[in-house]
C-alpha cells in the first residue's frame, strides 16, 4: 500500500466523532508501541543494574553513569539522520532498519567485559533506538491525521508508561536471578517479534528526494555536547573547574555547541531547526520540556541507587518500590489524551508539575527508615504529574506550528529531549558523587553505625536539587498558560 505524504482522513463516521480510532490505525499502533517500548525499557531497565555493574567493573558512579549517558547522546546523534534517512529510503524500511540495529546493540552489551566496551555497545544500541521514537511519531501522526494527534501521542505514551513499570521490575529480576548481561538479551525477541509484525502491519511509503544533510551540524553538536557534559561530570573528581580535565573538554564543547547555533541560524536544513524558536509557543513548551526532564530523568537514576545503597534492598524489590510511579503515568496517560483534544493541554501541563514538586518533597526528606508506603504514595502521585506533562507539553509544542513544520520539528524536539535527559543523569549523578563523598569525609572514624544515615543525607540533598530544577521548569509553564487566551 502506498501513502501519501497527506494524513488520511478519520475512517470513522461523522457520528463516530475525531476520536475514534479505526482497527487498522490501531494494529500500526501497537507495533509501533512495541518498538518503542523496546527502547523504553533499555532505557529504565539500566537503572536498577547500576549498584551491581560499579562492582562488576570495579568503577565508581561517576564513570558508570556514562553507560546511560553514552546511550541517550547517541539517540540524540542519530535522531536527525531519520527524518533524511526516511525520505530517502521510505519510513518503514529505516524504522525496521533501526530496530535491528538497536537488537545488534543489545545483544553485544550482554557479552561486554569491562565497563569501556559496555558503554561503546551501548552507544550502538542508542544508535537504533535515536530513530524509533521520531519515526513512531511521524507514523503514527500520518496513520490518525492531526485532529487525533492527542489519542495518538496517548497510544505511544503506552511506551513511555510501561517502560518505568516493566523495566525496573524485569531489570531488577533479571539481575537479581539471571544475570545483569540477560538485561540486554532480552531485546532480542522482542527486537524479533517487532520485525516480523512491522514488516506485515506498517505501511509502504513513497520515497522522497531527501533534504539535504547538515553534515557540518552533525560534526558540531554531537561531540560538542559529549565534551562538555564530560568536562562537567569531572568536577567532583578533580575538586574544581580549575583542573584541565574539566575546563578544557567543557570549554571546547561550549565552542563547538556555540558554532553549531551560529551556523543553525544560517542553514535551511540544520539539525535543530533554530527558526522554529520564533514561535512563542513552541519556544516555551520546548524550554518546559528541557528544564522538566533534566529533573525527571535524574531522578529516575537517583531512587534504585538509594533503595540498594540505603534501604539494602536487592535489584528485584527496587524495581518493584518503583513500579508505583509507571502505574500513575499510565492511569493518567488515557486521561491526558482526550483533555489535550479537548484543549486543555496548557492547563494541564503546569498543574502536573506542581504535583511532581509536592511529590517529591518527600525525596528531600528521606531517611533511611522512611516508610516504604510514603515512598510508594509519593511515586505514584509523581505518576500521575508525568502523564500530565509529558505528552501533553509535546501536543502544545506541535500544535502551536505550522503542519509543514511538523516534520522538522519533531526531529529538533526528540534531539533536545535526548539531550535534556543525557545532561539530567550526568548532573544528578556527579551531585550525588559529590555530596557522598562530603558526607562519608565528615564522618568521624570508627562511625561504622552512622554510615547508612550519612549516605541518605547525601541523597537527601540531591534530591533538593532535582527538586529545584523541577520548580525552575514550572515557569515558563505559566508563561504558556498565562499567554493562552484561547484553548490549544
Amino acid at each position: 500500500m502506498t501513502q501519501s505524504t497527506t494524513p488520511p482522513p478519520p475512517v470513522g463516521t461523522a457520528a463516530d466523532g475525531p476520536e475514534k480510532l479505526d482497527r487498522r490505525i490501531l494494529a500500526i499502533g501497537g507495533v509501533v508501541v512495541l518498538g518503542a517500548l523496546m527502547a523504553m525499557l533499555d532505557a529504565t531497565v539500566i537503572n536498577v543494574a547500576f549498584d551491581q555493574l560499579i562492582v562488576e567493573f570495579g568503577t565508581t558512579l561517576d564513570t558508570m553513569q556514562w553507560v546511560a549517558t553514552g546511550y541517550t547522546l547517541a539517540l540524540a546523534t542519530v535522531i536527525p539522520l531519520s527524518g533524511w534517512a526516511a525520505d530517502r529510503f521510505g519510513t518503514k524500511a529505516v524504522y525496521l532498519a533501526a530496530v535491528a540495529l538497536f537488537m545488534t546493540g543489545s545483544a553485544l552489551a550482554g557479552t561486554a567485559w569491562s565497563v569501556e566496551s559496555l558503554i561503546g555497545f551501548r552507544i550502538i544500541q542508542g544508535l537504533g533506538g535515536g530513530m524509533l521514537l521520531p519515526l513512531s511519531m511521524t507514523i503514527l501522526t500520518k496513520a490518525a491525521g492531526p485532529e487525533r494527534i492527542g489519542r495518538m501521542m496517548a497510544v505511544l505514551g503506552i511506551a513511555m508508561g510501561l517502560g518505568p513499570i516493566l523495566g525496573p521490575i524485569l531489570g531488577g529480576w533479571l539481575v537479581q536471578d539471571v544475570s545483569w548481561r540477560s538485561i540486554f538479551y532480552l531485546n532480542v525477541p522482542i527486537g524479533i517479534l517487532t520485525l516480523l509484525l512491522g514488516a506485515r502491519v506498517l505501511p509502504d511509503d513513497e520515497r522522497r528526494p531527501a533534504a539535504k544533510l547538515d553534515v557540518l551540524g552533525l560534526f558540531l553538536l554531537p561531540p560538542g555536547l559529549v565534551a562538555l557534559i564530560y568536562g562537567l561530570a569531572q568536577v567532583p573528581s578533580r575538586s574544581g573547574v580549575t583542573h584541565p580535565e574539566v575546563y578544557l573538554p567543557a570549554g571546547i564543547g561550549a565552542v563547538l555547541v556555540v558554532a553549531f547555533l551560529w551556523h543553525a541560524a544560517r542553514t535551511p536544513h540544520a539539525l535543530i531547526d533554530v527558526r522554529l524558536f520564533r514561535n512563542r509557543q513552541f519556544s516555551i513548551a520546548t524550554a518546559t520540556m528541557a528544564l522538566f526532564l533534566i529533573a525527571f530523568y535524574g531522578t529516575l537514576l537517583l531512587l534504585p541507587l538509594y533503595f540498594q545503597q540505603v534501604r539494602g534492598e536487592g535489584p528485584l524489590n527496587a524495581g518493584l518500590l518503583i513500579a508505583p510511579q509507571g502505574i500513575g503515568a499510565m492511569v493518567m496517560m488515557s486521561i491526558s489524551g482526550r483533555l489535550v483534544d479537548r484543549g486543555y493541554a496548557a492547563r494541564l501541563v503546569p498543574v502536573g508539575i506542581v504535583v511532581i514538586a509536592g511529590a517529591m518533597v518527600l525525596f528531600t526528606q528521606l531517611t533511611d527508615a522512611t516508610p516504604y508506603w510514603a515512598i510508594g504514595t509519593a511515586l505514584f502521585v509523581m505518576g500521575l504529574g508525568m502523564g500530565m506533562v509529558g505528552m501533553p507539553n509535546m501536543s502544545i509544542a506541535l500544535k502551536a506550528l505550522r503542519p509543514q513544520d511538523i516534520a522538522r520539528a519533531s526531529t529538533s524536539l526528540s534531539i533536545i529531549q535526548q539531550v535534556a535527559a543525557s545532561i539530567g543523569t550526568a548532573l544528578l549523578s556527579v551531585i550525588l558523587y559529590d555530596q557522598l563523598a562530603t558526607s562519608l569525609r565528615e564522618l568521624p572514624e570508627q562511625a561504622g553505625g552512622l554510615l547508612v544515615p550519612a549516605i541518605a543525607d547525601a541523597y537527601r540533598s540531591t534530591f533538593g536539587w532535582a527538586l529545584a530544577l523541577l520548580v525552575l521548569s514550572l515557569i515558563p509553564a505559566l508563561l504558556r498558560l498565562r499567554g493562552s487566551a484561547r484553548a490549544d
